[in-house]
């Protein structure tokens, strides 16, 4: 069996996925559409695609199977119960939505529809959540008391140009988005690894000083003058987690955006911007090399051409010798890849689900696990670090 896609948003994400879409054997036509139609033309051109779609309420009206959301990242909410109630199964850019009352909207219309949805969290199949995942299984942490999830992405290194290239003229209210509304990434790579889920958080955020018209409430749409942000969460087992979301830092996210710590009674693990390291009472283990990953693209390759430089490497990563390339389909062979490697489990996962009727590992329940945690996080932060319950939309259906 096969079905069809519609991808709304033709932006820097959706490329480093659309060529993976179109060689899965369970993927038949592509469409395309964007608010600016000679960029989804563009986009469609460069891709293969099938054709492109006027607007988003005509590729709802069209025959196709599913939609793939990749529009900016305050927008998944509405668009995402709009192709679910219209009988679409939805693939979804990060984060899930910016309010609880969307999250539970999303997950009324999955368990209504019995459409697949599922949010396209790279750090699920990061190689630290891959390795920690299997030490876990294998019984080498003993007991997970604390982690820690980072997502450090300083503004200088390519985010003002994504900002400028998915908001146009009027791109500074856009890039003062919260960042702990797009905390997915940190939370995501602990809660991808870890068997639990937050149930507190008290969160300190730092207002940003820069004085750029970026994070300036009078400029932000958000009302957000912070870039900078730390919360500590109490998770459901007694342990606890803490992120960190900095967009001002002195920090190489070239080389690695997300890293993650867990510590356990028997053994932790532990990564900085290019060392990984496994411990337990016997001594340190550098497993760097088993979580490096293989570039699959050189950087000036014409399909990151909109792709700042600053952040091709990204967009360029391939598997890491932890990972399991096995199960992926063999059109995949050789094939881009993207953000340490995950970019083509993903659109597995995804293909997969829709095809077999099942729940990818990323399912709507599992999203809203990763992304409730971060919008209460900015509430705590805008209220001065109160410490603030974390309900939870539980496990998925049997």
């Amino acid at each position: 069996m096969t079905f069809s896609l519609g991808i709304v948003g033709a932006g820097q994400f959706a490329g480093s996925l659309t060529r993976l879409f179109g060689l899965h054997p369970a993927i038949s036509d592509i469409y395309v559409t964007d608010l600016l139609p000679e960029r989804a033309k563009r986009f469609a051109e460069t891709y293969g695609l099938a054709g492109t779609v006027a607007t988003y309420d005509e590729l709802l009206r069209s025959p196709v199977d599913a939609v793939a959301v990749m529009t900016q990242r305050w927008t998944h909410g509405p668009l995402v119960v709009a192709a679910l109630k219209a009988g679409k199964h939805v693939f979804s850019a990060v984060p899930m939505a910016v309010s609880v009352e969307e999250v539970a909207e999303i997950i009324d219309a999955v368990r209504s529809t019995g459409l697949t949805y599922m949010m396209a969290e790279t750090s699920y199949y990061n190689p630290a959540t891959v390795f920690a995942r299997r030490k876990l299984a294998e019984g080498g942490f003993g007991r997970v008391f604390y982690a820690e999830g980072d997502y450090v992405h300083d503004m200088d290194l390519g985010f003002y140009e994504a900002y400028q290239y998915s908001g146009g003229e009027n791109w500074k209210p856009t890039a003062s988005f919260p960042p702990m509304l797009y905390s997915t990434h940190a939370i995501g790579g602990v809660l991808g690894a870890l068997p639990t889920h937050a149930v507190s958080v008290s969160c300190l955020g730092v207002p940003d000083t820069r004085g750029d018209g970026v994070f300036d409430r009078e400029v932000s749409m958000f009302d957000n003058d912070v870039s900078n942000a730390t919360a500590l969460f109490e998770l459901a087992d007694g342990g606890t987690m803490r992120t960190n979301e900095l967009r001002r830092v002195g920090y190489p996210s070239y080389i690695r955006e997300s890293r993650f710590r867990y510590f356990g009674t028997e053994g932790s693990f532990e990564q900085l911007a290019t060392v990984s390291l496994w411990q337990d009472k016997l001594g340190v283990t550098d497993v760097s090399e088993l979580l490096e990953t293989r570039p699959t693209l050189p950087v000036d390759a014409p399909e990151l051409a909109d792709v700042d430089p600053a952040l091709r490497a990204a967009f360029a990563s391939g598997c890491a010798a932890v990972h399991d390339p096995a199960r992926l389909p063999r059109e995949f062979d050789g094939a881009p890849n993207g953000h340490e490697g995950t970019h083509q489990f993903l659109v597995d996962d995804f293909a997969r689900a829709v095809d077999a009727a099942t729940l990818p590992p990323v399912n709507a329940w599992a999203a809203a696990r990763y992304t409730v945690p971060g919008i209460i996080a900015h509430e705590s932060a805008r209220r001065g670090g109160e410490r603030l319950r974390i309900d939870d939309f539980g496990d998925p259906p049997a």
